[in-house]
């Protein structure tokens, strides 16, 4: 990743991919030196943490993660997560796809920053990356293809001005996966991206 000292970076963190990019190379995010990290590379102007969140549930798994960011720095951007029933099949799904929201506040802060940083590998935000380097803001993604299926989108890739393979960035953010009886709430699963 190529950064200036005077960059104003921003942090665009699709929560459900991110999650389900780690989880594929076996290890969790460690959320602190992530903005630690990217603190070191430049002027980190803010750091946005999208995810759904399942309003009916009594518990949310994700809301100590969701009040952890809120108060470590991170902006979050959440909203209530859709719950769909097959009713050929009887499986219920949890949708939580945070695009339309992303892409809202990349085109807003475009103008605000030297580099945006996205970490997710859906293919989707081609044209949103395309859109962003035309106001010359320098775009890096960060997502795997070592994982098994590949996370990351071949479009996105080519489009980025660089990609990161988040198996690169695990030594430096990341933390060892725990057998799950020994997982704080925390490190609970994202609604799908769907």
């Amino acid at each position: 990743m190529t950064f200036y000292p005077n960059d104003r970076i921003a942090l665009f963190i699709d929560g459900a991919n991110l999650y389900s990019a780690a989880k594929g190379l076996n290890f969790d995010i460690d959320y602190k030196k992530l903005l630690e990290e990217f603190r070191k590379r430049g002027v980190l102007v803010r750091a946005y943490y999208y995810t759904a969140i399942i309003e009916d549930q009594e518990y949310s798994p994700l809301r100590p993660l969701v009040d952890w960011l809120d108060y470590n720095g991170f902006t979050m951007v959440t909203k209530a997560a859709k719950r769909h029933t097959d009713y050929a099949t009887g499986v219920t799904r949890t949708k939580g796809n945070m695009d339309i929201e992303i892409a809202v506040d990349m085109m807003e802060i475009a103008g605000h920053v030297d580099h945006i940083v996205l970490f997710s590998g859906d293919g989707d935000f081609r044209r949103l990356v395309e859109a962003v380097q035309r106001r010359g803001v320098r775009v890096t993604v960060v997502s795997t293809v070592r994982s098994q299926p590949p996370m990351a989108s071949d479009d996105l890739r080519r489009q980025a001005d660089t990609f990161v393979d988040l198996h690169d960035l695990a030594n430096l953010i990341g933390r060892p996966t725990r057998p799950v009886s020994e997982r704080r709430h925390a490190d609970e699963r994202e609604p799908d991206a769907v």
